[in-house]
Order: structure tokens, then C-alpha cells, then sequence
């Protein structure tokens, strides 16, 4: 403590004496007074834990030293082990010798001394290990299998209170005693085969193009008068068989063709057909804006295009239309007959390509 700290302390000393008494006016915060009681209880905690853990890692060394011992002493053992072995080959050696010189025989006396000290001191460590370690390994047998118990304890109780608890909470909708696996199939049923048969579901898998809600039929050869347009048929409302696209009538691009290369083209249709006809008297609409020319570009470039046909949108995101609409293009393919992004009336969605015509 500095000389500043001590001075302050003789101050203090008297309000000191007086707190420690209830002796006199004290501030008192009840707050306070609680978090300063939950700290100490826990301080205390901390304290006996750090002993405990303290007591525990001086065993554990002590432990650990005691085998370093042992592995100094089997390493001591191992080089005696040598030793007596590279004397007692040196003696043999000398032995096995027929005709020994003065020089062979202070040779042989050396060896004997060597190999009697190293068999005295190689037997010494051999013995003292063979009788220790057994020892030590009972002991540790005797600290460590106390020690799992105690874990294994331990764990069967948090598992068995863990168990009481989930019963309490059987509320009869599930069966705790069935496998988890055949209860999840049961209680799913044939769900998943249900949303499998959805049509929306296999038209989002396959990626496939949307199918037109109203399908025209396509004309071979240019068209030298008028567009004629087809309404939605009374006897045929639901979507066209065929999953290929129909060509706008009156022309074939450039650029369906070259994708379509494989592909048939769809079979001719007769403008003197009644069912046609049938399906313009019941259409009813004002006749379409004037046809492109039969040969342009491949790719033209536009900004917006005129609608050749009603379109009701048939799912979120679709754009409706009436036919003469005139759509903002906001992106575009070079192919027709996939879906193009336009706007309309401050609306944005998509639509398909072969419903429209680019305007001039």
C-alpha cells in the first residue's frame, strides 16, 4: 500500500468503525445490497472450485511424475540390458578361443569382471521393475475405476431425469414406443405422394415452359391479308396436348428455326377450316394491327411489341394482356416461343414470346 492509500485509510477509519457497528446514519441500497451478496456466493464458488481443480491437477502431476520415474528407470534398464549383453558376447568370444597369449587372458579376467558387473545391475533394474510395476498398475486400476463409476453415474442420473421429464410431456398425439422413423412415415401418409402429382410441382422440377392457355393453330405460307386470331374454343378449354410451341401465324423466324432443327415442324393448317372459323365468329375482337413482312431479322431489335392475342395470367408473376396491348419489353430471348419480361400499365411480369408481334 502506497502512503497516499495509508492516509486515506486512517481518514476512513472512524466511518469505518461506525459501518461495521450499525452505528450511525448509512446509506443503503437493497439492490445493490443483493447483487453484492449473489457476487460473493459466487466468488466463494469460484474460489472453492479453483482449490478443488487445484488439488485435483497436483494429484495428476504427482501422478505423472511418479511415471516419469518409472520411464527413467525402464530407459536405465534397456541400456544395462545392452551393455550386459555386448560383455557377456566379448567373454564368450574369449572363451571359445583355443590358444590364448598373455595378452588374451588379462582380456578374459576384464570381461569376467564387466559381465558379472553388468548381470548385477541389469538383474537390479529387472527385478525392480517387474516387482513395481504391478503395483503401480493396481493402484491406478484402484483411482481410475472409481473415477468411471462416478462418471458413469452421473450420466445415467441426467439421462433418467432427462426420461421423466419427456414423459410428462406424452400428450397422447405421439407414440413414445414406436420407432422414430416408422412414426414420422405414418404420420406423413401419402403426402408426399400427393404433392408429387401436383402440376405446379413437376413444372417447377422440369424447368419445362409453361403451356398457353388458349392454343392457336399455326398457318404455312406468308400471309398477304389481315391476322386472323384465335379465341378460347367452347369445346376444347383445356390446355393443347402438344408440349411444342406453336409458330405465330404467318411467318416462321429465322430463330426458331435453327433451334427447332430436329423438331417437325406442326402440321398445316386450312384457313377454310370451321373450326377456326368457328373460333373467330365467337372471338368476336377487333381485327389485329398490321402483319410484319414475312422476311426480317433474326434477332430484331425492339422495345416494345403489340399483343396478337388475349393472355389472363395463369400464375404469380405472369403479365396479362389484351390483344393491340402495346408491352414494354424489359428482357427478351432470341427465341419466341419462351417467356419474355415486359410492362404494361405499371405492371411487370412475364408472358410468352408467340403471343406478341415487334412493332415496326
Amino acid at each position: 500500500m502506497s502512503f497516499r492509500g495509508f492516509q486515506k485509510s486512517v481518514v476512513r477509519a472512524p466511518q469505518t468503525f461506525k459501518s461495521r457497528f450499525n452505528i450511525g446514519e448509512q446509506t443503503k441500497d437493497a439492490v445493490y445490497s443483493d447483487s453484492e451478496r449473489r457476487f460473493q456466493e459466487l466468488e466463494t464458488e469460484t474460489k472453492k472450485l479453483h482449490d478443488e481443480s487445484k488439488k485435483y491437477f497436483d494429484a495428476i502431476n504427482g501422478m505423472l511424475n511418479h511415471q516419469i520415474e518409472f520411464s527413467k528407470a525402464m530407459t536405465e534398464r534397456d541400456h544395462k540390458r545392452i551393455d550386459y549383453d555386448r560383455h557377456r558376447t566379448t567373454l564368450k568370444k574369449l572363451q571359445d578361443k583355443k590358444e590364448r597369449s598373455a595378452k588374451d587372458e588379462k582380456a578374459l579376467w576384464k570381461a569376467e569382471g564387466d559381465t558379472e558387473t553388468a548381470t548385477q545391475e541389469f538383474n537390479y533394474f529387472n527385478d525392480l521393475l517387474k516387482e513395481e510395476l504391478p503395483k503401480l498398475f493396481a493402484l491406478e486400476r484402484e483411482f481410475i475405476q472409481p473415477l468411471f463409476q462416478s462418471f458413469y453415474y452421473m450420466q445415467l442420473n441426467v439421462f433418467y431425469t432427462l426420461h421423466e421429464k419427456m414423459q410428462s410431456c406424452d400428450i397422447g398425439y405421439f407414440d413414445l414406443t414406436r420407432d422414430i422413423e416408422e412414426a414420422f412415415h405414418a404420420k406423413r401418409g401419402d403426402i408426399q405422394e400427393q404433392a408429387e402429382a401436383l402440376s405446379i410441382v413437376k413444372f417447377k422440377t422440369t424447368g419445362q415452359r409453361r403451356p398457353p392457355k388458349y392454343g392457336r393453330p399455326a398457318l404455312e405460307g406468308p400471309r398477304t391479308q389481315g391476322l386472323l386470331t384465335a379465341g378460347p374454343s367452347s369445346s376444347s378449354p383445356s390446355v393443347p396436348t402438344t408440349s411444342k410451341p406453336l409458330a405465330r401465324i404467318g411467318y416462321t423466324p429465322t430463330g426458331q428455326a435453327s433451334a427447332d432443327s430436329e423438331s417437325q415442324p406442326p402440321p398445316p393448317y386450312s384457313p377454310g377450316s370451321p373450326g377456326l372459323q368457328a373460333m373467330a365468329a365467337a372471338k368476336g375482337k377487333p381485327p389485329p394491327p398490321k402483319p410484319k413482312p414475312s422476311r426480317f431479322s433474326a434477332v430484331p431489335v425492339a422495345e416494345t411489341v403489340t399483343a396478337l392475342y388475349d393472355y389472363d395470367a395463369q400464375a404469380e408473376g405472369d403479365l396479362s394482356f389484351r390483344t393491340g396491348d402495346v408491352i414494354e419489353i424489359i428482357t427478351r430471348t432470341k427465341n419466341e416461343n419462351e417467356w419474355w419480361t415486359g410492362k404494361l400499365n405499371g405492371k411487370q411480369g412475364q408472358f410468352p414470346g408467340n403471343y406478341v408481334q415487334t412493332s415496326s
